[in-house]
C-alpha cells in the first residue's frame, strides 16, 4: 500500500498494550519529508513507548508502520535503520572503551552500509558537525553530559537517516548547553533530514519545530503549531500545570534552569 506523496513515515491505527494497560490506543501520525514534529506529554504517556513502535524496538499490538510506502509494521529496527530510520536514545549507551572516532564509524559502516573511505570521511564530517572532532580519539567513557549527548546524536547521524528519532536529548543539559545542541539538531534539518523530536525541554523544541503534538492517556490531545498547542487548556492541565507559551524561547546566557522559568510563570 502506498502513501501520501512526501510523506516519509506513517503510522496508522497503532495500538500498543502491556497485558490490561493500554499505552498507545489507535494512534494515526504521519511525518512529511523535511518535517520538525516535536511531542510532549507528561510521564507515563506513552512517547517513548510510541518512538519505540516506530523506530522497530516494539512490534505494535495493531495497527501499521509505513516508511515511503512500504510497510515496516514487522520489520526489525536494524531493517529499518537500513531503511532510513535513525534514533537518538535518551541515555546515552555509547561503547565505552572505544574512541569516539570508532563509535560514529561502526554506525556509519553497519547503519548506512558504508565502506572504506566513504566510512571515515562520513564518520570525520559528523564528528565536525556534532562539535565532536576535539573528541575524535578519546574513549567514549571519559566524556561528559554534552559530549555523551551529542555522540549519540552523532551515531545517529551516521546511519545516514531521513528520519531522525530524538528522545530526550536535552535532559540534564544546562540551558547555554541546550542552545548548543538545538543549533546542532537545526543544522540537521537544514540538510533535509526529517526531525521527530519527544521532550520535556519545551523551549528547545519551540525553537525547533513547526508542528507540536500532546500525547496523554494513549492519544494526542493537541496537534497544530507550538503556541496553539500549548495554550491549549487540556494541555496546560496535563503536561504544563502553568500558564506557558512558546513565547518561552531559549535565553542567551543564564545559569536559571528551564523548571525554575516555568515555576515562575503565573498559575491560570
Amino acid at each position: 500500500m502506498g502513501s501520501e506523496p512526501g510523506l516519509i513515515l506513517d503510522a496508522v491505527g497503532i495500538r500498543q498494550r502491556f497485558g490490561a494497560l493500554v499505552v498507545l490506543d489507535g494512534v494515526d501520525f504521519a511525518v512529511g519529508e523535511r518535517d520538525a514534529v516535536g511531542i510532549v506529554g507528561p510521564n507515563g504517556a506513552g512517547k517513548t513507548t510510541l518512538l519505540n513502535v516506530l523506530s522497530g524496538a516494539l512490534r505494535p499490538t495493531g495497527g501499521r508502520v509505513s516508511l515511503r510506502g512500504r510497510d515496516v509494521t514487522n520489520r526489525s529496527a536494524a531493517a529499518r535503520c537500513r531503511l532510513g530510520i535513525g534514533r537518538a536514545h535518551q541515555v546515552p549507551k555509547p561503547f565505552g572503551a572505544m574512541t569516539v572516532f570508532e563509535n560514529v564509524l561502526v554506525a556509519a559502516q553497519q547503519g548506512s552500509g558504508r565502506r572504506g573511505r566513504a566510512s571515515y570521511a562520513a564518520a570525520a564530517d559528523i564528528l565536525d558537525l556534532t562539535g565532536l572532532a576535539a573528541d575524535a580519539n578519546n574513549p567514549a567513557e571519559r566524556l561528559g553530559l554534552l559530549s555523551r549527548k551529542r555522540l549519540e546524536l552523532a551515531r545517529a547521524l551516521a546511519t545516514k537517516p531521513k528520519l531522525l528519532l530524538l528522545d530526550e536529548v536535552a535532559g540534564g543539559l544546562t540551558d547555554p548547553e541546550v542552545a548548543q545542541l538545538v543549533k546542532i539538531v537545526n543544522a540537521v534539518r537544514a540538510e533535509g533530514v526529517a526531525i521527530l523530536w519527544i521532550e520535556h525541554v519545551v523551549h528547545a523544541l519551540t525553537a525547533t519545530v513547526h508542528r507540536l503534538l500532546c500525547l496523554y492517556g494513549g492519544a494526542f490531545i493537541g496537534d497544530g503549531e507550538p503556541d496553539d498547542v500549548l495554550a491549549l487548556p487540556a494541555v496546560r492541565e496535563v503536561f504544563l500545570g502553568t500558564e506557558v507559551t512558546a513565547s518561552l524561547h531559549l535565553p542567551a546566557t543564564g545559569p536559571q534552569s528551564v523548571a525554575e522559568q516555568v515555576a515562575e510563570q503565573e498559575l491560570p
